[in-house]
């Protein structure tokens, strides 16, 4: 039973609880609002992004609010505060707490084996390479695939974004397909190889997807059910779901991407949840929710304090400390794949953390400590403990790109007083 990382993240949390200075606390400089005003600006003025919305918070108190730009270019519609997008993967974390309520509960440690709760996963392979007739080559994993993989991609299940034969294999399966259940998802995972031995790389993929099904079969329960009732209700998430009811239609941003003469163009909305008529089937742990930035505010907040929002308890401290840890098998990682390529982190449970403070001029400023996670649609959140910053940045610009994010945080942190 998988008990020693919550006990060290215990551990750690108590030796950050030290008492208090008998000398007053140095004042919090003034938030320059204008900086972030002006860098937002520049993203709009140079097409990075069509429109988006900021909020940040510090020390559980507002400092900033701002948008620019338009939710619809074509529909002269503004970017409001209350603009809809779809968050695409920052629905990952907001699973992965879920899940963890259930472990509080007492259903599963994190080292059990997937297939003793789902057990389509009981006979899963390794894929091995091609044998001389074409013919994939398939071997027994080393070790079971346990929850804790699904939890920090470590189970080796990808998207099938690839060439490869098991990519080629993923993408036949259609296991995404939003008219399927989350059953029939978790079964058409299972029958395909895993890309590597369970423990061994980080292979971004369907493994929180996976979760979701975890989840409503722990719980003996629809997820969306559960999301709904540990989640969405107990944090007043009252924007945030899997479909856009008619009347909030007006208030839902469109996708953009990249023209070919430059600038952007209105993308294509057709597979935008929030821009459907009528509820998925599928409620997918790893993508799908739409939101706001007060929304998502209230569940980055009820991390930063230590899992509780406004008098209700939705994880222990010491449960978020384990999240928000570093939880990657590093004795046995052969290959960090995305995380590996995304300087100064590391992985926790559903979560990234960074392990290094970054004041480089350029590129993205981060602070030790620091967990996130991004959405397909350029949109991210990020918490920094250190400085008790809490931030939303919402935008709808694919394919992914972290420009607007990087001049996001580094603007919060010189209006801050923090970085130059």
């Amino acid at each position: 039973m998988l008990r020693i990382s919550l006990a060290a993240a215990a551990l750690a949390l108590a030796s950050c609880q030290q008492a208090p200075s008998a000398s007053e606390p140095a004042a919090t400089p003034a938030f320059d609002s204008a900086l972030v005003d002006a860098a937002l600006q520049d993203l709009i003025d140079q097409e990075a992004l069509a429109g988006g919305g900021i909020l940040v918070f510090r020390g559980g108190e507002e400092i900033y609010f701002g948008a620019a730009g338009h939710a619809d270019r074509g529909e002269e519609k503004p970017w409001e505060r209350d603009t809809l997008a779809a968050i695409y993967s920052m629905t990952k974390p907001v699973t992965g707490v879920v899940l963890l309520k259930l472990y509080e509960d007492g259903l599963f440690e994190l080292d059990d084996p997937v297939a003793d709760y789902l057990p389509e996963y009981s006979d899963v392979k390794v894929y091995a390479g091609m044998d001389p007739d074409g013919e994939m080559i398939l071997e027994d994993p080393v070790r079971p695939l346990q929850i804790i993989d699904l939890m920090r991609h470590t189970s080796c299940h990808g998207y099938g974004w690839g060439s490869g034969p098991v990519d080629e294999l993923a993408r036949a399966t259609e296991a995404l397909d939003p008219r399927k259940s989350l059953q029939e998802m978790s079964e058409d995972i299972a029958t395909i190889p895993l890309e590597c031995h369970p423990g061994t790389e980080f292979v971004y993929g369907v493994a929180v997807d996976i979760q979701a099904r975890l989840a409503e079969v722990l719980a003996g329960k629809p997820y969306e059910e559960l999301l709904i009732e540990r989640i969405i209700e107990p944090l007043g998430m009252t924007d945030t779901g899997y479909f856009v009811p008619a009347e909030d239609k007006p208030r839902v941003a469109s996708v953009y991407t990249p023209a070919e003469e430059g600038g952007l163009k209105r993308g294509d909305n057709s597979g935008v949840y929030s821009h459907w008529p009528q509820k998925p089937v599928q409620t997918n742990g790893g993508h799908g929710l739409i939101s706001t930035v007060d929304d998502f505010m209230r569940f980055a907040l009820m991390l930063q304090n230590d899992g509780s929002l406004d008098g209700v308890e939705i994880l222990k401290p010491e449960t978020v400390a384990m999240m928000t840890s570093d939880q990657l098998p590093h004795d046995t990682m052969e290959d960090y794949g995305v995380i590996g390529e995304k300087d100064g982190y590391t992985f926790g449970l559903n979560v990234s953390v960074r392990t290094t403070t970054v004041t480089a001029p350029e590129g993205r400023y981060g602070v030790e400590g620091e967990y996130t996670w991004d959405g397909a649609a350029s949109t991210t959140w990020w918490v920094d403990p250190e400085n008790d910053i809490t931030a939303v940045f919402l935008q709808q610009t694919m394919p992914w790109n972290s420009v607007g994010q990087d001049a996001m945080m580094r603007a919060v942190y010189q209006a801050a007083g923090i970085a130059e």
